[in-house]
């Protein structure tokens, strides 16, 4: 829930109390006049703010209305009745909130903040992929733009994309764009994987693509077996956008808030996660007691381009409006309801 407070200073104490293990005290006492300031205008406009797992601290912790992973946020999406929309994210969550409320205005406060996953593939892409597999269902991950979702059968996460291919009872299904994601499920499944270069197999396939995360592709084993030689007891965390090599390396394999909810549950001398770095911080700040092992010093490049001072001026210039075209829409929404309602 947002910091709402009715004074900077009150709010600056509260996110002292809140952060001062992960944020400096002279970076809180600049933010907390943009956090007051948010929350100030945002109910005066009677606006929401939607915050990723992968948000800054100082922005996680203070002004969204609801956090969670990209499933999580795509329900909340669905479910307000508030306008404007403000998606503290990439262009992908951003699109999905329009495509489910084509009436609402929903913002982005950063002019790109895309994705290297998103801009692997191509609605053309996908239209080659149907013509050279007629008949076989198009699973694709939430991390593409709106005009591939509607080229596509039915979206997922990586939360349940395992859970929306075994429920298209069919042999051999098509998983767009993360080669990785992909692969995981493919063995989650029992199900082998090819890409689209090679030949196609007599037995239960799935067909990926090679699209990556520029984050998390850059775990690898060694990098786990570095730490556990250092750190013995330490529980290894790994979201399924990394390799199945480092997947199988890990003790835990989940989505963003999975592994939210395991490092919370869970109790452990360390913990290491292999996904974006500013979410160790996140958990830090919500569970001082548990020690996170800082591996990760990489931040997504496109999630970073979401601040505070930027998160301010969309709520005041309404910066940057997500337009999409009527046709487009239409058709991801089908495939996001799809998915929604597969995942109930």
């Amino acid at each position: 829930m947002p910091l709402v407070e009715d004074s900077i200073e009150k709010t600056y104490s509260s996110m002292k109390e809140k952060l001062h293990n992960v944020v400096p005290d002279f970076e809180l006492r600049y933010k907390a006049e943009l956090v007051y300031e948010i929350n100030r205008r945002k109910k005066e406009r009677g606006a929401v703010i939607l915050g990723h797992n992968y948000m800054e601290p100082a922005l996680y912790h203070t002004v969204p209305d609801f956090v969670g992973d990209s499933l999580e946020l795509a329900r909340k999406a669905a479910e307000t009745t508030c306008d404007p929309i403000i998606f503290c994210g990439v262009r992908f969550m951003a699109e999905t909130a329009k495509i489910l409320n084509p009436g609402r205005t929903v913002l982005l406060p950063a002019r790109e903040a895309g994705c290297s996953l998103a801009a692997s593939i191509t609605a053309q892409d996908v239209r080659d992929l149907r013509a050279k597999y007629p008949g076989v269902p198009i699973v694709t991950y939430i991390n593409t733009y709106a005009d591939v979702k509607a080229e596509c059968d039915v979206c997922c996460t990586s939360g349940n994309a395992a859970k929306i291919v075994q429920s298209l009872d069919s042999d051999t299904v098509i998983f767009i764009p993360d080669e990785y994601l992909a692969r995981n499920v493919a063995k989650e499944t029992g199900k082998k994987i090819i890409l689209p270069s090679e030949s196609m197999q007599a037995e239960p396939t799935i067909i990926g693509w090679t699209g990556k995360c520029e984050v998390h592709e850059q775990f690898s084993p060694s990098d786990i077996k570095n730490v556990r030689e250092q750190f013995p007891e330490v529980v290894v965390l790994a979201h399924p956008e990394c390799s199945p090599e480092v997947t199988e390396a890990s003790d835990f394999t989940g989505s963003t808030s999975k592994m939210i909810q395991y490092v919370r549950e869970k109790q452990a001398p360390h913990f290491l996660l292999l996904t974006e770095c500013s979410m160790a911080d996140n958990i830090m700040a919500e569970n001082p007691g548990k020690e996170m092992l800082q591996l990760c010093s990489v931040r997504c490049p496109h999630m970073n381009q979401i601040t505070l001072e930027d998160t301010l001026n969309s709520l005041v210039n309404n910066e940057y409006i997500i337009e999409l075209p009527e046709k487009v829409i239409k058709k991801a929404r089908v495939s996001l309801d799809r998915m929604l309602e597969l995942s109930n």
